[in-house]
């Protein structure tokens, strides 16, 4: 009896254990990589789904470092990465020829480190991939396989899950069709708080102890993404509340195929596990705002529908939003005028504004915690105010980057 008792808890343990540990290194990620830390969770529930995701955003706000140092915490995983241009052939991605072998008269490909044996992949630029590449990285991504040039039977590829980025979207159809096999797609920018710009400035000059580094065996993650992930719940409410969705983005007409809406549902069961939840609940809806949209121009629309169905206290957070970037844009506008002009702005309207703001968002916030609904959108806005407030406190009354940090 007790030996069947160890048995029966140690496997619903072990999903605990996997998920603790994945919370842990999207903490570590979020303490290193200032205002990533929706990014870094998208990308982990994303791969725990076992779909694939794309960074999109300007060069240089640390996509492609984000992306090695996540799948570098899954301990045995073999991870490959490639920057791709419109010249790169498919056996460079997939196996390059085995000159030796050539030499002896045999035509064969050398998988080892390369797409083939891969469980994570980073893939920068993919909108580049060539047109001689094109089909084999779309059975790559949708299927799992790869053709050998050579013929034969296609090979089963060990691929969880693909993180791609790129500078911009695509503009030619073999692009669209890889665009439309990416589940989730994430916006980055550039820092917006300058307390967060000083402190990467002082990072690069500064050796700061090494970080907690916390990892996941790759069995575990495997585990997590067959077994424990397609186990979690989809209450009746939660398909109501897709349905519901679906129809209000109808209306505006913003259309996502069914097969997008089908796969959506594993980020929903993702998201649940990551937070250590055995059911969906409304609060991982949020993930939707990351699916639902094919420009950037759509994703306000799509994320002001998702919070309007699910969460209150983010739809009001994101009025506030819309005040605190207006603020921020008359912070633009007088650029170059003096100091006296600025100073009378910040006390005639800025300060007033962005502290109602700030007050609102934390009583927000802690609404949302007390009625256990997602503080996601919440924290993002918080996040804006208080670099729009930083902007203010440096730019227009002159303060140091370093004491207005601290303040913060």
């Amino acid at each position: 009896m007790g030996t069947h008792d160890t048995h029966g808890t140690r496997e619903p343990e072990e999903a605990r254990d996997t998920a603790r540990r994945l919370r842990a290194i999207g903490d570590e990620l979020s303490d290193r990589f200032y205002e990533r830390t929706d990014v870094v969770r998208t990308l982990m529930v994303t791969l725990l789904a076992a779909q694939h995701s794309l960074v999109l955003g300007p060069p240089g706000t640390a996509k492609s470092e984000l992306a090695r140092e996540l799948t570098g915490r899954v301990e045995g995983a073999a991870y490959w990465e490639i920057l791709l241009s419109k010249f790169t052939a498919p056996t460079r991605m997939f196996g390059p020829i085995d000159v030796a072998a050539l030499a002896r008269g045999e035509y064969r490909q050398v998988y080892d480190g390369r797409a083939t044996t891969a469980h994570i992949a980073f893939i920068d630029e993919i909108f580049k991939c060539s047109t001689a590449a094109l089909n084999e990285t779309l059975g790559y991504l949708n299927e799992r396989i790869y053709h050998p040039e050579s013929g034969g039977e296609p090979i089963r590829c060990p691929l969880i899950g693909a993180i791609t980025a790129s500078n911009e979207l695509p503009s030619g159809e073999d692009s669209a069709a890889i665009y439309d096999r990416l589940l989730v797609r994430i916006e980055v920018g550039y820092l917006t708080d300058p307390a967060n710009f000083a402190a990467l400035v002082r990072s690069a000059v500064s050796r700061p102890a090494a970080p907690a580094r916390t990892t996941v065996e790759l069995t575990a993650l495997r585990r997590a993404v067959t077994q424990d992930v397609p186990a979690v719940d989809v209450p009746d409410p939660i398909v109501d509340a897709v349905c519901t969705l679906r129809a209000a983005l109808r209306r505006k007409e913003l259309i996502a195929s069914d097969r997008r809406w089908r796969q959506a549902v594993g980020l929903l069961q993702a998201s649940a596990y990551l937070d250590g939840r055995p059911a969906v609940t409304e609060r991982d809806l949020s993930v939707l705002t990351h699916v639902l949209w094919a420009s950037p121009a759509e994703r306000p629309v799509v994320e002001r529908a998702v919070l309007h169905l699910v969460n209150p206290d983010a739809k009001e957070a994101l009025d506030l939003a819309d005040t605190i970037e207006e603020l921020e844009a008359q912070l633009d506008a007088m650029a170059g005028q003096s100091r006296e002009a600025l100073s009378e702005w910040v006390i005639r309207k800025a300060h007033h504004q962005l502290a109602t703001a700030g007050k609102r968002l934390e009583e927000l916030r802690a609404e949302a915690v007390g009625a256990g609904r997602s503080t996601t959108t919440i924290d993002r806005v918080t996040g804006r105010q208080r670099a729009v407030r930083a902007r203010v406190l440096t730019e227009a009354l002159g303060l140091d980057a370093g004491l207005v940090r601290a303040q913060l």
